[in-house]
């Protein structure tokens, strides 16, 4: 099979569209609302559910036919316990901060209703590669709507994006306010929401 041949381009490009797991299949939710007041623990967690369903995908996928039937459930978990430890002591080591804002939340990755439905729909049914690219899509797509929100959410709560800065002193003297509830959680939610609804307005016509 080719490498970019048709039925891969879509495992890869359907979760960023079609069948997005959180605009369509309304999956995530919870940590996409847990992780979104910032832009930077944004960015950080949707790297680090990318890194983890690509990786979790192609071990499944290589492994599948020696799982018995009846403990699959239990070597996912293990699998991507495994991945998650790794992720989580890199982000301890080298942005110790982000990962004292993304809390518990890294470790839920172990529960995120979009990995383990990736591995039971897709990398036990799928040769490496094509799970691989079916890990990326989706995590891609999951790090795209956590982009999207955080970087509202901090721009209108704080004036500012990754830490710095964006709305001028000046916009404040002349009696311009932050949005205070821009950061509370439930402001994810209703931002979550519109751009579901736009995505739906858009990309689906009733038939």
């Amino acid at each position: 099979m080719a490498l970019l041949s048709k039925q891969n381009k879509e495992a890869l490009t359907n979760p960023l569209n079609l069948d997005h797991p959180i605009l369509v299949q309304v999956l995530g939710i919870c940590s996409a609302l847990a992780v979104t007041s910032q832009l930077k623990p944004a960015i950080v967690m949707g790297l680090a559910v990318t890194v983890i369903t690509s990786f979790a995908n192609v071990i499944i996928s290589l492994i599948r036919n020696t799982i018995p039937n009846r403990i699959r459930i239990v070597v996912q978990l293990v699998v991507v316990a495994a991945l998650v430890t790794i992720v989580s002591q890199i982000l301890k080591a080298y942005v110790y901060d982000v990962s004292v804002q993304l809390s518990v939340y890294v470790g839920l990755i172990i529960t995120n209703c979009i990995l383990m439905g990736r591995l039971e729909a897709f990398a036990m049914q799928n040769k490496p590669w094509p799970s691989f690219l079916d890990g990326v899509g989706n995590g891609l797509g999951y790090a795209m709507i956590l982009i999207i929100v955080g970087a509202l959410r901090e721009f209108f709560g704080r004036g500012s994006l990754l830490g710095f800065q964006i709305i001028p002193q000046g916009a404040y003297d002349l009696g311009y306010f932050n949005n205070g509830m821009m950061t509370m959680p439930a402001m994810a939610l209703i931002l979550v929401g519109c751009v579901i609804w736009v995505h739906r307005a858009y990309f689906y016509k009733e038939k």
